[in-house]
């Protein structure tokens, strides 16, 4: 090749290089960002090679079966229930923020709370991460111990220390008060037994309604109705507890002053034994085997604030007023629950709200039920000192 064409050719070729330079810079400076000191570059592993800057794997590989437990370790958290148990798991926390640093704040009971406040589906924690988290510790948040702190521990430790710890429930099987009750009905139906809101006891033993004060631990004879040929079926207190409403076998309700040991009242309307009593308020509800529900003002006439309810078909056993006091719930042996609204005083009946149809046979409504044993005898438990 002439050598004059070369040098005119490798000129030509350098001067087209120059022209086109300060293109492909423009270009690469507008694809590229610049580095501002406002933001930095993320730093992000391959979709396949997660990120092994700022990981802890002696905690993740600790925490990666936390929530798969095996029966073994179901046992233990049951026994972890215990003074000791619970002492221990303060101090497994306690070792896990120091030498882990796992920022466990509150040590949770694991029968109860773990149920309460982990979801429904377990988390799955994964072992790997894929890009560095962009939120900034500071050492108020964090396991760093600071430089002015005087405590040997981080600061999550501190408030694992300081989280207050739940106490342990102790119920002895040992009852603490026995009381004979020599005539007392071996009857599912009758409800015989009722405390009131000044911590009153009340029972029916046969003819008479005896009164046990928890406070001084006093008996007193309420009433005998032995002169009247009648026996006790049920009892009931009022809400204010100044008041007993008396059922009988006859079928009459009466009213008894507690204090004064006086009848205020006797209403009739039933046809047979009364064995369930409810209050709400000054308005008193009485079930009976004739299968009728009465409810009756005490402070009228009984004729004039009489409704009634007949929505079973066999004995009414057990009454409760809902917390509102507009709905009553009656049970019956004819294996039905109602749910009745409460209507206006003009009203003359009560009407079922809602009718549950599939309880056990022989259903009896337990609110609060109180139980006696075949001995004859009642026992109490006492429910501020966790005694029975």
């Amino acid at each position: 090749m002439d050598q004059d064409y070369e040098r005119r050719l490798l000129r030509q070729i350098n001067i087209q290089n120059e022209n086109t330079m300060p293109c492909v810079a423009e270009m690469r400076r507008t694809l590229t960002p610049s580095n501002s000191p406002m933001s930095s570059p993320s730093k992000h592993g391959d979709r396949f090679i997660p990120s092994r800057a700022g990981a802890n794997w002696s905690i993740n590989f600790h925490r990666i079966n936390e929530n798969e437990k095996s029966p073994s370790q179901n046992r233990k958290a049951k026994d972890a229930t215990s003074d000791n148990g619970k002492d221990g798991l303060a101090y497994s926390a306690l070792l896990k923020n120091e030498l882990l640093g796992a920022g466990i704040e509150k040590v949770q009971d694991p029968q109860t709370e773990d149920r309460r406040l982990q979801p429904s589906t377990p988390e799955k924690k994964s072992l790997f991460t894929y890009s560095l988290s962009t939120k900034r510790s500071s050492p108020d948040d964090g396991n760093e111990v600071s430089p002015y702190s005087l405590s040997p521990v981080s600061n999550k430790s501190q408030k694992l220390l300081r989280s207050p710890r739940k106490p342990t429930r102790k119920i002895s099987k040992i009852p603490f008060k026995v009381l004979d009750a020599p005539e007392l009905q071996d009857d599912f139906y009758l409800n015989l037994v009722d405390w009131s809101s000044l911590n009153v006891l009340s029972v029916g033993l046969g003819t008479c309604v005896y009164l046990w004060s928890a406070c001084t631990s006093q008996v007193t004879r309420l009433c005998d109705l032995s002169v009247e040929g009648d026996s006790v079926t049920s009892v009931g207190w009022s809400e204010r507890g100044t008041l007993v409403a008396v059922g009988t076998h006859k079928g009459f309700v009466q009213i008894w002053d507690a204090a004064a040991g006086k009848k205020l009242s006797m209403l009739e309307g039933h046809t047979a034994r009364v064995g369930a009593l409810a209050w709400n308020a000054d308005q008193l509800s009485s079930g009976s085997r004739d299968r009728m529900i009465l409810q009756r003002d005490i402070r009228t006439p009984p004729l004039q604030s009489e409704r009634r309810l007949q929505g079973h078909r066999q004995e009414v056993c057990g009454l409760k007023w809902s917390t509102d006091h507009q709905l009553l719930a009656s049970g019956g042996n004819d294996n039905k629950v109602q749910c009745s609204v409460l209507l206006t005083r003009g009203s003359a009946s009560l009407h079922p709200h809602q009718d549950l149809s599939h309880p056990p046979p022989s259903f009896k409504l337990q609110c609060g039920a109180f139980n006696s044993s075949p001995q004859s005898s009642l026992s109490l438990s006492n429910k501020i000192k966790r005694q029975i």
